[in-house]
């Protein structure tokens, strides 16, 4: 306990750090991968090219060197002046954007195709049929699935201690380092700390796959 009173700043800092990491993050892979998932069902071919190649150059690349291209390539092609922290969120979104985008796609493809057909039969364009018909409907499918993505990018957030983004993962390893603490002491308490967070974003998805489930 005295680990986590004698640092409860540090360790309330990393928490929320954490916290703001993933919802930002969060935020940024859910508007990329539905987009990208529109993509992929778009019936323009480049858009669908563009799409597939999102995601299997995404999905196919470690997490760590893609953190390493954001930030350290960016800044070797001028785009200078960007925050480590902005830079994280830049790097998880992406990445997780491209598992989202597989997640909301599948859940398109579980729509029946007489949906669709049905609602360019009254004249709907196909982005009107995608928004009003199609995705509203393939939500409910894929909730649990990003669910557990989420999940996923909260505990990869900790990549970001490396890159100088102030989270759990750093107040580990300065803990760990500089007080001189026990490191599984250290540990429990981090470990702690993001089963809050995971918790809390499992229970979030569980309300709304409740709230979104089709009355029986």
């Amino acid at each position: 306990m005295n680990v986590l009173l004698d640092n409860f700043a540090a360790f309330r800092e990393g928490f929320w750090g954490t916290v703001e990491l993933t919802g930002l993050s969060t935020l940024l892979a859910l508007v990329l991968g539905t987009l990208i998932a529109a993509f992929r069902v778009s019936p323009v071919p480049a858009l669908r090219i563009f799409g597939a190649t999102w995601v299997t150059l995404l999905r196919n690349t470690p997490l760590v060197l893609l953190f390493l291209v954001v930030t350290l390539g960016l800044p070797a092609l001028g785009l200078k002046g960007w925050d480590s922290f902005w830079l994280a969120v830049m790097a998880l979104g992406c990445y997780t954007s491209a598992f989202i985008c597989e997640a909301v796609r599948s859940g398109i493809n579980t729509v029946p195709v007489g949906q669709a057909e049905a609602a360019r039969s009254v004249g709907m364009t196909f982005t009107q049929t995608l928004g009003n018909v199609v995705l509203p409907q393939a939500v409910r499918t894929a909730i649990p699935p990003i669910g557990s993505l989420i999940i996923a990018l909260a505990k990869n957030s900790a990549i970001a201690s490396g890159f100088n983004v102030v989270e759990l993962g750093s107040v580990m390893k300065t803990l760990n380092s500089a007080a001189g603490y026990n490191i599984y002491v250290i540990f429990f308490w981090i470990a702690l700390c993001y089963l809050i967070i995971t918790f809390a974003v499992s229970g979030l998805f569980r309300l709304l796959e409740h709230k979104l489930a089709v009355p029986r």
